[in-house]
């Protein structure tokens, strides 16, 4: 990684401002960072020098005048995110104004070869500023311990993705379920909610709460973990570590279906994607068992209501987000809690890479910008 050239506090401010902008003239720049037009005009220079911005092009404005528009300069730099999602691995590379560069795809376990492809298609002249991996665990770690997930869930996957990492980039984890819930919130079904909730429902479950547009990350980094509500909970039941996940995940509600599958309605279904959709064409069985499934959604955003009071659920993951589940949840959210508006995620299957490379963007900017260490 290249290290970031020094820079003053005002050209540090412009560099921030353009990357969220993407391009700006210099009397754009002066009024979204508050400086005087000299100044800016002066971070620009400095920003040209370092290459860390460029002018792409004129503007003309309403008096007629023509005027020089900046964006990125090659040496910026870019960002990479990377989901080691429950199937397949997913990567995006992007500058630092959030412009796609480079995108790969692949199962799970070739994980370390995605990174590779990803890596690969980066402009060569572009420094690598800093690496978010999405991880479907907890991520906080003990100071100055190894950048690894916190428990053993995710970790062998980890391992073997990280050989393929560049050495002396920053490497940042974050649960998948919050980078999916910062997708919803500045591109999906949330935009415009600074409080919600965020639930996913296949495989595993979770859940992202975002409050004053900020993902709640608890003192553990564990908030949303779900998985660890007390499951079943009665006078003749003991709870079961992780059950709640065992028995809504995608895993047990196949095994539902095939214990309830009758012979009569022809080949079982083996995937919860074949499931939903012979319920779509009207099959009895499987219309009951989504219906099912549906309720014990509802019965969890109720347990999330109770605590959180969000206004507004999300409904993610391979189950939770098709839209033959969303009747069922809101009627028995209705029936065990106050008014909560229930949607479906509108981000689908890219939420948690959109939501990683959203972050790695802002992380690869404060890399930048927090190389100011002159005064003006």
């Amino acid at each position: 990684m290249a290290n970031a050239p020094r820079l003053t506090e005002s050209a540090s401010a412009v560099f921030a401002v353009l990357a969220r902008a993407g391009t700006a003239t210099r009397p754009q720049l002066a009024s979204l960072a508050g400086l005087s037009k000299p100044t800016v005009s002066s971070a620009v220079a400095e920003l040209e020098s370092a290459r860390l911005a460029a002018c792409s092009g004129t503007a003309s404005s309403g008096t007629g005048r023509s005027a020089a528009v900046y964006g990125l300069g090659q040496a910026a730099g870019a960002v990479l995110a990377v989901d080691l999602g429950p199937a397949l691995t997913r990567v995006r590379g992007c500058a630092l104004d959030g412009t796609l560069l480079a995108q790969a795809t692949g199962p799970r376990g070739d994980a370390a070869d995605v990174v590779r492809e990803a890596l690969v298609a980066l402009p060569a002249d572009a420094p690598l500023r800093t690496i978010v991996v999405a991880v479907g665990d907890v991520t906080a770690r003990a100071e100055g311990s190894a950048v690894r997930p916190a428990t053993a869930k995710a970790g062998p996957v980890f391992d073997a993705m990280a050989v393929a990492l560049p050495p002396g980039v920053p490497v940042h984890l974050e649960n998948n379920v919050n980078c999916a819930a910062l997708a919803e919130l500045h591109e999906g079904a949330a935009r415009g909610r600074h409080t919600f909730g965020y639930l996913r429902i296949g495989v595993g479950i979770g859940l992202g709460i975002v409050v004053g547009g900020q993902v709640l990350r608890g003192a553990n980094g564990a908030a949303g973990e779900l998985a660890r509500l007390p499951y079943p909970w009665d006078d003749d039941s003991e709870p079961r570590h992780e059950a709640l996940e065992e028995y809504i995940g995608a895993r047990s509600l196949l095994r539902r279906a095939a214990e309830a599958w009758p012979d009569a309605e022809g080949p079982r279904p083996d995937t919860a994607e074949r499931l939903f959709a012979l319920a779509r064409e009207g099959r009895s069985t499987a219309r009951a068992l989504v219906g099912r499934h549906a309720t014990d959604i509802g019965r969890l955003a109720a347990a999330v209501t109770a605590v959180l009071d969000p206004g507004l659920l999300v409904l993610g993951g391979s189950t939770g987000a098709d839209p033959q589940v969303l009747p069922g949840v809101r009627a028995e959210l209705a029936r065990l809690s106050w008014p909560t508006e229930v949607v479906s995620s509108t981000v689908g299957d890219l939420g948690t890479a959109v939501g990683a490379a959203r972050l790695a963007v802002a992380r690869g900017v404060q890399t930048v910008t927090e190389a100011a260490r002159t005064k003006d």
